[in-house]
């Protein structure tokens, strides 16, 4: 049980990788295009940390199966875009749309950064 857990948690980082340089990747283009973010970006940048926790879910139950990683840094780097991510979106919401696309565009660049660093560290 604790491979297939610690399996889905591996599988679920690369994924978070991979979702969050899409996001970054389309607030950019937003921002250099002069665009303002579309309802949708939103609802899929909020999906994001709910991913987040779901991963950290995974890996709190491999915790408790018996599963550690390799170093316990690991762990900060979760922590971190857990809450990163709603402070980035709440602290982006009464600024002006340009603003907004910049905060949301680079937060998504910085987790994209804690979620290879937390997959380094394994």
């Amino acid at each position: 049980m604790l491979e297939v857990i610690k399996s889905i948690h591996s599988v679920g980082g690369r994924v978070l990788v991979v979702y969050a340089v899409l996001l970054a990747l389309w607030a950019t283009y937003h921002y250099i295009r002069n665009r303002d973010l579309t309802q949708t970006f939103r609802r899929a940048y909020l999906l994001l940390p709910g991913l987040t926790a779901l991963q950290g879910l995974f890996g709190v139950v491999a915790f408790l199966l018996g599963g550690r990683p390799t170093e316990f840094v690991h762990i900060a780097y979760g922590i971190f875009a857990l809450i990163f991510l709603p402070g980035a979106y709440i602290s982006s919401s009464p600024r002006p749309h340009r603003n907004e696309t910049l905060i949301l565009g680079i937060a998504a660049w910085i987790v994209t950064v804690a979620y290879i660093r937390g997959i380094v560290t394994g």
